[in-house]
């Protein structure tokens, strides 16, 4: 319930997030509610995504997808960019989706990822990543580039195993709906992203899909704690952020210097 209520409340904005120009690619990660309208707040244009993913069968993950193929598309008219998505998204399973019509997915390429399973694009490299959460065939992604990877977790419990799918990449974006140790089924609290990231080892963490209880107290203290600890610098997502991960590769940096 606590995921429910940020994203009717918004609390926080449940746009998902953008990485514009990996790789010669503008790549929308889980369009939820708002992400149109979003794209547009932050300046950037909707009908310049090239991949548009979707981890799983939940509406705050989804909701905006069918608009954004439309935009991606040029109102349906041309055959462009990719949708990337779960079984369940893509086809349905069980009682998960579809989570998008069979005309949305008549114009843009169609990808539909398990775990394990990659799909390359020029020189990206999207691989899907294990998750244990509500939709049974939910994914992560790992979207890698020759000089820099970025891995989101997407929603999912933690797990022994997890670290496995997302060993040495550069940023680790993960889901945390709770600080400290207080978790929820299907979902990581602060204290399994540091086991995580100490895995992992990533050059920076980034916490997202905060819970209601935990943005009333405080992501940013809770952000500080994880990189005293780990040792990666850590941060919690706010509304509009942009961080320039070209930074990453181009440079050599101390902790405060993002």
């Amino acid at each position: 319930m606590a995921v429910v209520f940020a994203t009717i409340t918004q609390k926080r904005m449940t746009g998902g997030f953008r990485l514009e120009d990996f790789e010669g690619k503008n790549i929308h990660v889980d369009p939820g509610p708002g992400a149109l309208v979003r794209t547009y707040q932050f300046g950037l244009s909707p009908m310049k995504i090239n991949i548009l993913m979707v981890s799983h069968c939940h509406t705050d993950h989804y909701t905006d997808a069918e608009v954004l193929l439309e935009a991606m598309t040029r109102g349906m008219t041309r055959k462009k960019g990719t949708i990337v998505g779960s079984t369940s998204v893509i086809n349905g399973y069980e009682r998960w989706g579809p989570c998008i019509s069979k005309y949305h997915l008549s114009k843009p390429e169609v990808v539909t990822l398990e775990h394990g399973e990659e799909h390359r694009s020029d020189k990206l490299r999207i691989t899907a990543t294990r998750t244990v959460h509500g939709d049974p065939k939910a994914v992560g992604f790992k979207i890698s580039g020759p000089d820099l990877t970025v891995s989101y977790t997407s929603d999912t419990e933690y797990t022994p195993d997890l670290h496995l799918d997302h060993k040495g990449v550069d940023v680790l974006i993960a889901s945390i709906i709770r600080s400290g140790s207080e978790r929820i089924r299907g979902h990581m609290s602060v204290d399994d992203f540091i086991t995580l990231i100490n895995e992992v080892k990533p050059k920076l963490a980034i916490m997202t899909h905060l819970g209601m209880k935990f943005i009333m107290e405080s992501p940013e203290r809770e952000a500080q704690r994880v990189t005293k600890e780990t040792g990666v610098k850590t941060l919690a997502a706010r509304d509009g952020m942009k961080i320039e991960l070209d930074d990453l590769v181009t440079k050599q940096h101390t902790l405060d210097q993002f």
